[in-house]
């Protein structure tokens, strides 16, 4: 089969376009999946940067998220057939392989039925992004309706579908994006203020929205200042969730002098350290994301569709940084 693979740590151009093995099921409850598309996520790009989980595992297949049919089932499944279109975040850390590939072998636990209303790049841009989305917001902070929501880089790939799941939970939504253009996209996801951080500053912004009372939730996807300051927009007892590590420079002091209640998410996790039940949570959520797909109450914006021989220039669109939305490896027939 056609793969991408990570030859080495470094630039994009370690990322090879080859033909290597076919993947074969191994354990009776695998599935074999024909991959149609296959997101890229940051992530990807930081592992091929640093490093990947496992060591030792160079060369190696990256990318989490995939969605595509299943062409093959081993003598226990039960829970799909061939021809079933699935989508799921599985592989691609440096152990399984993962999606960059013409074919994926996956256990049927973590593979989902794919969203009817989404085609195979959508779904596959969708799996890693929906579930940070949900635990950052459900699972960390318990957002509740009539709270106030602080979304940072509200248009990127979890940001947007932040907005979605916050206002689906009958919170008020505030985000901060970069460009004018992006203030319009994120008030038609549902966004109720927007903050244009380049002219506006969002901790004076936030306080203003809210009265100087601060948000009672902040989900923070871009780290370093930003997570340090947005110490400030919280209120009182409030939850801030970080997607990255905030460094060892922060001053705890103020978070501390509110109460707040901090929380990290990377949901990567489970199936880096292998948390089965915390796996079967993860698949329960995409099942949930799906039927909010096809009732047309939750939907994934694709920027950039590129086929998969070309992943090193999707790394390159990533790590320019404000890409709206997903880049998606297209994988033909």
């Amino acid at each position: 089969m056609k793969a991408v693979l990570m030859t080495a740590v470094g630039e994009p151009e370690v990322l090879e376009y080859r033909e290597i093995p076919d993947p074969d099921i191994a354990v009776p409850t695998q599935i074999k999946v024909r991959l149609r598309a296959a997101g890229v996520n940051p992530v990807d790009t930081k592992m091929r940067r640093r490093g990947l989980y496992f060591p030792g595992s160079l060369p190696a297949v990256l990318g989490c998220d995939g969605a595509g049919i299943v062409v093959e089932t081993g003598a226990a499944v039960t829970r799909f057939n061939t021809g079933d279109e699935v989508w799921f975040c599985d592989g691609g850390a440096g152990g399984d392989p993962g999606c960059y590939a013409e074919y994926k072998v996956i256990d049927q636990d973590v593979a989902r039925l794919k969203p009817a209303a989404l085609n195979f790049t959508e779904a596959a841009a969708a799996p890693l992004v929906m579930i940070t989305a949900w635990e950052a917001l459900f699972a960390r902070a318990r957002v509740q309706a009539g709270q106030s929501v602080l979304i940072h880089g509200g248009t990127g790939g979890v940001g947007h579908v932040a907005i979605q799941l916050a206002k689906r939970a009958g919170a008020q939504v505030c985000v901060t994006v970069g460009s004018p253009d992006k203030v319009a996209y994120a008030r038609g996801l549902g966004a109720d203020e927007t903050i244009l951080y380049s002219e506006r500053d969002f901790v004076q912004a936030v306080n203003e929205w809210t009265g100087g009372r601060g948000v009672d939730v902040a989900l923070d996807t871009v780290g370093g200042e930003v997570f340090r300051r947005t110490i400030e927009a919280v209120a009182h007892y409030g939850d801030l969730v970080t997607l990255l590590d905030p460094g060892a420079d922060v001053a705890w002091r103020e978070a501390r002098n509110r109460n707040l209640r901090i929380g990290f998410e990377f949901m990567l996790i489970p199936m880096l350290r292998g948390l089965a039940d915390a796996r079967r949570r993860q698949g329960e959520m995409l099942d949930r994301c799906r039927e909010w797909c096809d009732e047309g109450a939750l939907k994934i914006d694709v920027a950039r569709v590129l086929p998969l021989e070309w992943a090193a220039e999707a790394h390159r669109l990533i790590e320019q940084g404000h890409t709206r939305g997903k880049v998606v490896l297209e994988i033909a027939d």
